[in-house]
């Protein structure tokens, strides 16, 4: 049994899913797994996309890579894909969602190619994501948080924390 739960933070990319990752981990000393840096330093990936500016994943390397860690509890799993993680891994999901134009704002500010932004903007437009959580985990499990300003980030985090809390008091 966990002493801790496991936690995925989703969404489109620059709805701020590292910023979250980042402040629940020092609030309730949870580990930060970014997906994105894993498959980097791990070589979880199939070589580099030059239209998308991003790394190919091999999930299967990349479930091998983060699985005991996981498995220990206490892991705060940033990244934009929820439906690979086994159900058994997984205590919360949080999609989080932003309104189309700060997240245009968002990723214009990274450089997006144009093909990548509009993909991004079109899957948030289209709740792809919050579907996907929707579909892959049970609904009790599954929530939806809005990030379009610094208020409704700190509120998300003081929303995650109480779960935790509750999370903890239930399951030791």
């Amino acid at each position: 049994m966990r002493q801790s739960p496991n936690i995925i933070i989703t969404g489109t990319p620059g709805v701020g899913k590292t910023t979250h990752c980042e402040s629940l981990a020092e609030r309730l000393g949870l580990r930060h797994i970014s997906v994105n840096q894993v498959v980097k330093d791990k070589d979880c990936h199939d070589g580099f996309d030059e239209e998308y500016q991003s790394w190919i994943v091999d999930e299967d390397k990349l479930l091998d890579a983060i699985e005991d860690d996981v498995k220990q509890g206490g892991c705060l799993i940033d990244w934009h894909a929820c439906d690979l993680f086994p159900k058994s891994w997984v205590d919360l999901v949080v999609v989080l969602r932003v309104d189309s134009t700060t997240l245009y704002d968002r990723l214009k500010a990274r450089n997006y190619p144009e093909v990548k932004l509009q993909e991004n903007l079109d899957s948030e437009i289209m709740e792809v994501l919050l579907q996907e959580a929707r579909d892959s985990y049970d609904e009790e499990i599954v929530i939806e948080l809005t990030s379009n300003t610094s208020d409704e980030m700190e509120t998300n985090v003081d929303r995650v924390e109480a779960w935790v809390r509750q999370w903890k008091a239930d399951n030791n």
